[in-house]
């Protein structure tokens, strides 16, 4: 394939400033049950070539399921010919890269879709018949997820890669109906499950039986739980809930095409200006450091080069509360005069140009010690909220609200009664700056994303946040409608 896309960028020299090829081959199969039931067995593949061109600065952009010389060079042609149509743009340059060659994949111990189709299925039927049982409970959910994605990338700066991703996921979730009231409790987390770069050692390993009778358990114990008391109050966010927190609060506002204005008509764009990178803007407490890392092992936002053939790195990105850095791309870094790229150019497919997308963006852990040491350190009357189950933000990521399926009550030290339709809300720079303390290295752990939509045409992409249980202070609590 590499021959192919090196023909492919060698026709364009001479006709454009940069070119670059990219195959891309992808399945995907989606397994959901409920109750008795196969809910859906949705299998995928795609293939195929993108090419895009700088042209006068201006991009061109074209792909092809035809993954021929003929379909490659019909691409190319096109995307020259869309690059010509564009504006005059004058100089657009790019970050330098060095020039790449060789191959990565991601871990996989049991290869997903060497398994026989029942077998799977049958790990999800025994998660919902163990959140069975009560007639409270009326309808119990158990989804996985596997993805493969080799990519092959071919560049006129020198760049040729090869590259396997290998995800999978899975999640269940228990519904219950009583007292007028209907509650939905899920394990690990809620909207589909958490997804690793993983072979399907990472289903197994998430125990979805195991869990299963205390996930029903909480939902029919959520029936009849009083709602939250509202008010300004100490909050602790599991680690879940904080990277949702974490990924919309931040990994978006730091994203340097929004600040830039290049979303500004679909994601939108930031709080955070340009001048803030290098003016030391306090977006946080002491206690908050953030980094975005492409080489944690099973991340979902690692890889080896990103599809700009810029390798990945781990970048801080907030030290001690302090703005160091953004998420960029070859583009977005020259137009601001940086040195280097920040290695966040992806795209969905072969379809799809790439452009700047979050890797893993992870809250470091501290020094709260375990979440029971962080808890008995906790004043009476505060909040452990867990598991997202809505969320509203503004496009420039400035005022936000969360909803959780359960709070728990914090008092003598230790977690006590449930509180049902908990939410909080927040203003970005005042709730991170209320930060006052996280759980260490062993409560860190990685919660994988499948669903982050951005650009336009729209894009969806995968990625992983690295946290661990967190303190807020003075935090307001309300009651979710």
């Amino acid at each position: 394939m590499l021959d192919l896309l090196r023909e492919t960028v060698d026709r364009a020299a001479g006709h454009c400033a940069y070119a670059e090829a990219r195959h891309v081959h992808a399945v995907e199969e989606h397994l959901a049950v409920h109750d008795d039931l196969v809910d859906a067995v949705d299998a995928t593949e795609s293939e195929g070539i993108g090419v895009r061109v700088l042209v006068g600065g201006a991009w061109g952009f074209a792909a092809t399921r035809d993954v021929t010389p003929a379909g490659a060079e019909a691409a190319l042609k096109r995307a020259l010919a869309v690059a010509a149509a564009q504006p005059a743009a004058g100089a657009r340059p790019l970050a330098p890269v060095v020039p790449a060659t060789g191959h990565w994949a991601s871990p996989c111990a049991i290869d997903p879709f060497m398994l026989p189709l029942e077998e799977r299925l049958a790990l999800l039927f025994a998660a919902v018949a163990a959140m069975r049982g009560d007639a409270r409970i009326v309808r119990a959910d158990a989804e996985a997820s596997l993805m493969r994605t080799r990519k092959a990338l071919v560049t006129s700066d020198g760049t040729a890669v090869t590259q396997e991703l290998t995800e999978c996921g899975a999640g269940i979730a228990a519904t219950a109906v009583g007292d007028g009231e209907l509650q939905t409790r899920t394990y690990p987390c809620s909207h589909g499950g958490t997804v690793a770069a993983a072979g399907w050692e990472q289903v197994v390993g998430l125990d979805l039986v195991g869990n299963a009778p205390r996930v029903a358990g909480e939902a029919i114990e959520l029936l009849t739980a009083p709602e939250v008391p509202e008010g300004r109050r100490t909050i602790v966010l599991h680690a879940e809930q904080l990277a949702l927190q974490l990924h919309e609060s931040i990994g978006h506002a730091l994203e340097l095409d929004r600040m830039l204005l290049g979303e500004a008509s679909y994601a939108g764009t930031s709080w955070v200006k340009v001048d803030d990178i290098t003016g030391g803007l306090r977006y946080g407490s002491d206690a908050l450091n953030v980094t975005a890392d492409a080489t944690i092992p099973g991340a979902l936002g690692t890889f080896g080069w990103d599809d700009e053939g810029v390798p990945g790195a781990r970048t801080p990105l907030i030290v001690g509360g302090e703005l160091q850095a953004t998420l960029s791309d070859r583009q977005s870094a020259a137009a601001i005069g940086l040195g280097a790229s920040g290695g966040c150019a992806r795209a969905e497919g072969f379809a799809r140009q790439p452009i700047v997308r979050m890797t893993n963006v992870s809250v470091e852990p501290g020094s709260a010690g375990s979440l029971g040491d962080l808890i008995a350190d906790t004043e009476d009357g505060a909040l452990y909220l867990e598991s997202n189950r809505s969320w509203s933000i503004d496009d420039r990521r400035w005022q936000f609200q969360f909803a959780t399926e359960v709070a728990r009550e914090i008092r003598g030290g230790e977690l006590g009664k449930l509180y049902r339709n908990p939410l909080y809300m927040g203003i970005t720079p005042e709730f991170w700056g209320s930060l006052d303390a996280v759980c260490g290295a062993d409560e860190w752990r990685l919660w994988g994303l499948t669903n982050c939509g951005k650009g336009e045409p729209g894009q969806v992409m995968h990625v992983s946040h690295g946290t661990a249980p967190a303190r807020f202070r003075d935090v307001r609590v309300g009651v979710a409608s």
